[in-house]
Order: C-alpha cells, then structure tokens, then sequence
C-alpha cells in the first residue's frame, strides 16, 4: 500500500484535480480523488482498456453522451424510509441522470467493439417508466403538471373555469352603480388567496361582504363581496382537493423509486464510474498520453515520458517546450540489469524533475490512467513506492536537514523488497562530504541486496566510483553545455555528469581571483577526475556520431537493397503476366479451332472425327497444364471447395462464387457477375479480389437489362430456416452489386424471427455493423445493414 504522503510528494493529487475537471458530477469528482494505485495487473489492464474504448468512440465521432448530472445518493437517502415523501424540487435531479443512463444504453446496444465497456455497464437500462412518470408529473423546476393525472387535470381545469366567473362578477361589481361610489379604486386584487374590492374606509358599511385586509394608510378597507364568498369557498375546496393529489402523485413517485432503489443505486455508481473513465480519457488526449505496458519482471523503461503537470504549464504560460525523459531501471539498463542507478550532475539540471516525473509516470500507469509517454514504455507491478525527496528540516520532531533525511532513509530501509520502487534525491548532502558518501553507497548496497529498484540523485562524487565498479548499478547525469554553462534537461545513462560548480560562478559574477583561488583548492586530483570525466565524455561524443553516420549508411543500403529487389520481383511478375497472357490466347485459339471442328463433324467419317476431338483435347489439356505451372501455388483441390466459395476463373479474368460442384465430373458451375458457367476445376485459380461488373444480358435482338437487386428483403411471415436461407441469398447478391446499406423487413411478432435474423447478422463476413430501424423505418420491426 503506498503511502499518501508519497502521492503528495510526487503530486499524484494535483493530476487526480487536473482529471476531475473533466468530470461532469461531483459524485464523480469524488470518485476520481478516491483512485489509488492498484496492486492488480488484470484490474489495471482492464481501466487501461475501458479508457482506450472510450478515446477509440472518440476519435470516431461517437463521445459518451454525458452531460452536467448531480449526485442522487443523499435523494435516495431521504426516499428509503417507508412511507417517506420527497418535495417535488428534489425529485428533479432524477432527470439528467435518467436521460443519460438511457443515452448510454442506447449508444451501447448492439456494439461490439467496445466489450470492456459492454461488460461495464451492459445493464444500464435508463429506466424508462420511471423516467416516463418523471416527465409526464414534473417539469424541469419541480412543478407538477397538469398530465400527471387526470383528476389533477380536472381540478385544475375547474379551478381555472371558477377563478375566471370569479373575476367577471368582480368586474362587474365595481362598475355598478350602487357600488362605484364607495371604492376607493376600480381594481380588484387577492388578500390572503380572497379575491377583494377596495373600499373606502368610511364606506365600508355601505358594501355588503367582509373585510380581510387594510391598506397601511388606513383608508382602503380590501372586502370580499357576500356574493362572492360561496364562490371563493368552493375555489378553496378545489384548491384543497388539488393539493390532496398532488402529494398522492409525490408519494406514488416515491414509491417507485424505493421499490427501484437497490437497481438505481447501483446503475448511478455505473455511471459514475464511466464518467470518472471519460474524465480520465480526456486527461489522456489532454496531455497526448499514451497506455504503456504492465510487467511482472521488474522492470521501469520510460521513452519520451513528460510530466503532465509541467507540459499543462507551458501550455498555459509558453516558454521552452518540456524535454522528454529516457530512462530504463531494471533488466535491460546499458545492456546488462542495472538495478540502481545514480544520477549526477549540476543544481538546477533537472535531477529532481526526472525523479519525480519517473515517480509521478510509475503512479498513473499503475492506476490505469495513460502516461504522457511512448507507447514502448513499460512500469512494473509494485507493492510499495518509497521516496524520500525534499531537503524540508522536521519542526516538529526538532530534526536538522541530514537527521530528517536518515530518519526517513531508515524506514526505507526497512519497508524494502524485491517489489519496492525507491527514489532517493540529494543522497549523502547534508552532512561532511566524505561521511556522507560512505553512508549513502552502504544505503544503495542494502537497498541492492534487497532486491529493490532504485534511483537516486546526488553531488558527491565519490559515489561514483563505487557505482561505476558495482554490479547492477549504473551511473547516468543530466547533459550540460559545458559552453553556455546551461542545463539540457537531457538523461544520459552510463557516465556521471560534473556540478560545474566553479564555472556556473564565474558565469553568475563571482570575481575571477575567488574562482582561481577555489580551482587551486581543489587538489590535483579532483582536477584530474574532472578532466578525465571531460576527456571520456569527448570519447563518447565522437564515438556516437561515428555510430550514427554507420548507421544511415545501413540504412541507406537497405532501402537501395529493398527497391533492387522489389523492381526484380516487378520485372517477374510483369514476364509471367506476358507468358500467362500469350497462352491464355493460344488456349483461345484452340477453343476456337475445336468449336468448328465440332461444327463439320457430321459430315466426317466417323473414325476421323473422334480423332479430332482427341488430339484437341490433348492440345488444350497440355495448354492448359502449361498455364497452370505458372502458378503452382494457385492448385485448387476440388475435396476443399465448398458451394459459396470464391474462386478466379482465368478464362474472365474476373472472381466467382461456387453455386455448384460437380465432384464425379472434376467440374464446378460458378457464377460471375451476372453470368453462370460451368469450369474444370483445372480452369481456377484461388480468389484474386477482381469482382466481375454486372452486364446488361442479351435476348434475342434486344437488350434487357438484368432486373436490380431491391435494397429491401421482407421476410415478415416466413418460418425462421426459410427466413435465414433466403437472407443468406440476399446479402450475397447485394455484396457483389456493391450495395453499401439494406433493410430488412421482419416484424415484431414473438420476437423469434428478429432475434434469429440479428444473430445470424452478428458475426457474419459480408456485415459491418447492424442496427434496429429508426421509427421511419420501421422500428423494432425491421434491421438496417452496413455491408462491408
């Protein structure tokens, strides 16, 4: 379990906030912050999968149709006690959640290329008559409507008729003669749900009704005429009947809801779930990421790995674009197992960055989510990422820099093992220079021993050369311009870099005598260590560029070497098509020559004609034999065909389909286009891809075009083996017209007719995709098919 602190460390949680913008809930935003690294290679290679699918819909144009939804829990909460009653308003976030589970639904049925997500979330259902009693009661405010029933709707209906007769008598009130004198206006208005006149406070006496409000001045008294009030009753009565079945219509929808709650439940946490996948996908195209391999053999290879953090802020600021990170841990590191690798080389050069972004990679890879890197980069299963990084004293624990450093290095120590991962930053500082590099190899030799992956970064240059003569340890350094004196941000594995500490002074000011004085101090044999690390570093230069000059020149004479033999094999192919050509002609000739023999052979002797025939079949047959030497590869065996296959007939020059075999003969009846012939089986060849075009069939004198192939097939009252043989027909002749969509015709009925044809459907080489018909086409009732 790897600790939270560590997750912190190497910034795992601003990521997870970064994927959480993309979320569409805050139920999902909680989710996301809840991942973890998993421990689990299949439950890793399945996240890694259901986020490809979902980038794959993407990319074709088909992103999950989610939207803004609130989280449901605390509703269903409320709902589960029996006998509990929601306030309509809180019933409205039931309806984006609805609509998109049944969007999901509907997006996810009959697809089968996204198994992952199908296993996932296969269940949704949207419910549909919930949502149906959703929509027909509430509107988007929690309003209830006039069609949630239809005693609702004849309340309503009647209250609005008796408000209406209600305002008319008030009308016609206030402009009556008896009455006009002693209103103070000529309104009429509502005090407490009473419809009212204003009267004037010395007058009210002279109006006949009651008095149910003044006004502030004291000089209008609001009264509701007697001959309204039996009106204003009955209004009230329908009122109270109104509200009567509005809470029994509340209490129906909560109802239905706790008899639906555990599937509710459990298809909201569905959908989270493939909105957190959605999220996650869509930091992957963020950040251009890529899904890496999972391994049990203990091995980090990072190719061109980012850190997502870091290439979101250029992004936003600009600036130099982020340098991407190589680095290999573990079997395969400088040709041999290197175990523990050492990085040095100056402050600032990017030693830090480079752990943190092998950590931070390690962490997202490990929780399914894609790595801003080369798809040929792989990270181990672990048990237990270990990091010590940061040069923070310990307030708490009165600690100095270097004990903080050791105590945190001892717990390491002792958390250590074949499947731990360690990252150590700045090893050894902090402390006498000499002491401190003993410490920190005795720190990489037992974390060696114990079979860890470790990667570390330091100053001391003693270290080196312990690291250098190790097995299973190897040196690398951050590349450095040694003549601008700036950092390269570039990993370079098998030599250690220098701190170029006295040169990045004289560049930052330091006087010059300072410099000297330093140089002079540091003996002659660092100077001489230095020197030798420059010197070999000049070697390694001039001996990668010779590599890489050889290396075009191979290239160079491969491609030279590949075009010689693809222009050989062409200068083949084009003799044998010439030959091929030549004896099919001849071949033709032959036929030609025995059409007329046969034509005279009445008028022959007997004797003569039958040796005729014989020597013509026996040229034709050694024609023919020639021909076929030229393709030895192409021998049909007559026990393999089956009806249905396609074969190439030479003697068209196009593909055909096997409608007949006869095996006694050696002869089969093939169909090409809009012809049918009968072959020799010595006449075919395996299938070349050249489909014959329909041509318009002769009759007599006259041209009748071949009657066109309907995009439709009805197969609506036809038992289910009648149905299937004649739309096995159907989609063979409608693939070789090169019709790209049909619609088949089935019909609802039992359902058994539909469900064979789509599974017949499923699967089958000439389909594409299929789909139940839009409400125009037919519905349920009928299958649109994508031809390949």
């Amino acid at each position: 379990m790897i600790k939270h602190e560590t997750l912190q460390i190497l910034e795992y949680d601003k990521v997870l906030t970064v994927i959480g913008g993309h979320a569409h809930s805050d139920a999902t935003g909680t989710a996301i912050g809840r991942l973890a690294p998993l421990g689990d290679r299949p439950a890793i290679e399945e996240r890694f999968g259901q986020v490809e699918e979902i980038r794959q819909l993407g990319r074709l144009g088909l992103a999950l149709p989610l939207a803004s939804f609130a989280d449901i829990t605390p509703v269903m909460v409320a709902v589960r006690p029996e006998g509990a009653v929601l306030d309509p308003t809180e019933l409205v976030v039931f309806f984006p959640v609805l609509r998109i589970m049944t969007a999901l639904a509907r997006q996810f049925a009959y697809r089968t290329d996204i198994p992952l997500l199908q296993r996932l979330a296969g269940e949704l259902t949207g419910f549909p008559d919930l949502l149906d009693e959703l929509e027909v009661s509430l509107d988007s405010e929690g309003n209830i409507l006039d069609s949630a029933s239809p005693l609702l709707y004849d309340l309503r209906q009647r209250k609005r008729q008796l408000t209406e007769r209600i305002r008319r008598r008030l009308a016609e009130i206030v402009r009556e003669t008896g009455v006009a004198p002693f209103l103070q206006d000529d309104f009429i208005t509502q005090r407490g749900s009473r419809w009212v006149i204003p009267v004037r406070m010395d007058s009210k006496g002279m109006v006949p009704g009651v008095v149910h409000d003044v006004s502030n001045s004291g000089e209008t008294a609001f009264m509701e005429p007697l001959e309204i009030i039996g009106l204003a009753n009955e209004l009230e009565n329908l009122g109270a009947e109104e509200k009567a079945e509005m809470i029994r219509i509340v209490r129906t929808i909560c109802r239905q809801l706790r008899t639906e709650a555990e599937a509710l439940e459990a298809q909201f946490a569905t959908l989270v779930q493939l909105d957190l996948l959605n999220s996650v996908a869509a930091f992957a195209d963020q950040v251009d990421a890529e899904r890496p391999a999972i391994n049990e053999e203990r091995q980090i290879r990072l190719r061109e790995g980012r850190h997502p953090l870091l290439m979101l802020l250029q992004r936003q600021r600009g600036g130099r674009e982020v340098v991407p990170l190589d680095l290999t841990l573990g079997s395969g590191a400088g040709g041999a197992a290197a175990e523990v690798m050492v990085i040095t080389g100056p402050n600032a050069g990017g030693k830090t960055i480079a752990l943190k972004t092998t950590g931070l990679l390690l962490l997202l890879a490990l929780s399914g989510i894609p790595v801003p890197a080369a798809a040929t980069s792989t990270f181990p299963v672990i048990a237990d990422l270990l990091v010590d990084i940061g040069d923070e004293q310990s307030i708490e624990q009165s600690l100095s820099t270097f004990s903080a450093h050791v105590s945190n290095i001892a717990g390491i120590l002792e958390r250590a093992d074949e499947r731990t991962v360690v990252l150590l930053d700045e090893l050894g500082t902090g402390t006498e220079p000499v002491q401190g590099a003993a410490i920190s190899c005795a720190v990489l030799d037992d974390l060696q021993r114990h079979g860890a992956l470790v990667a570390a970064t330091t100053h001391l240059t003693d270290i080196v050369g312990f690291v250098h003569k190790r097995p299973g340890m190897v040196n690398a350094s951050m590349e450095f311009d040694r003549e601008t004196f700036t950092p390269l941000y570039r990993l370079k594995s098998g030599e250690p870099g220098q701190s170029h500490a006295l040169e990045i002074a004289r560049r930052y000011g330091l006087p010059e005598r300072v410099v000297q004085f330093a140089t002079g101090m540091l003996g002659t044999m660092e100077t001489e260590f230095h020197d030798l690390l420059a010197e070999l570093k000049e070697q390694r230069r001039r001996h990668e560029e010779a590599l890489t000059a050889a290396t075009e020149q191979l290239r160079a004479a491969e491609e030279r070497e590949r075009r010689a033999v693809a222009r050989l094999a062409e200068a083949e192919r084009q003799k044998r098509e010439m030959v091929e050509q030549a004896l099919v002609e001849a071949r033709e000739l032959v036929r030609n020559a025995r059409r007329e023999v046969n034509a005279i052979i009445d008028e022959a002797r007997r004797e003569r004609s039958r040796e005729a025939r014989r020597k013509i079949d026996e040229t034709e047959e050694r024609l023919a034999a020639q021909l076929r030497a030229f393709h030895p590869e192409e021998q049909l065996s007559l026990e393999a065909l089956r009806e249905g296959d396609t074969v190439f007939v030479p003697g068209l020059g196009y593909d055909g389909t096997v409608i007949a075999i006869d095996r006694k003969g050696g002869r089969l009846r093939v169909r090409a286009g809009m012809m049918e012939l009968d072959v020799a089986l010595g006449d075919l060849a395996p299938r070349r891809g050249k489909a014959a075009q329909p041509q318009p069939r002769k009759t007599g004198r006259t041209l009748t075009p071949e009657p066109e192939l309907p995009h439709e097939l009805k197969l609506l009252g036809l038992r289910v083996d009648d149905a299937l043989t004649r739309l096995e027909q159907f989609l063979n002749r409608a693939s070789l017209e090169g019709y790209g969509e049909l619609r088949i015709v089935h019909g609802k009925g039992t359902g058994a007719l539909m469900r064979a044809v789509r599974e017949h459907l499923d699967g089958h080489p000439l389909v594409r995709e299929f789909r139940p018909g839009e409400p125009f086409e037919g519905g349920d009732g009928a299958t649109v098919v994508t031809l390949r």
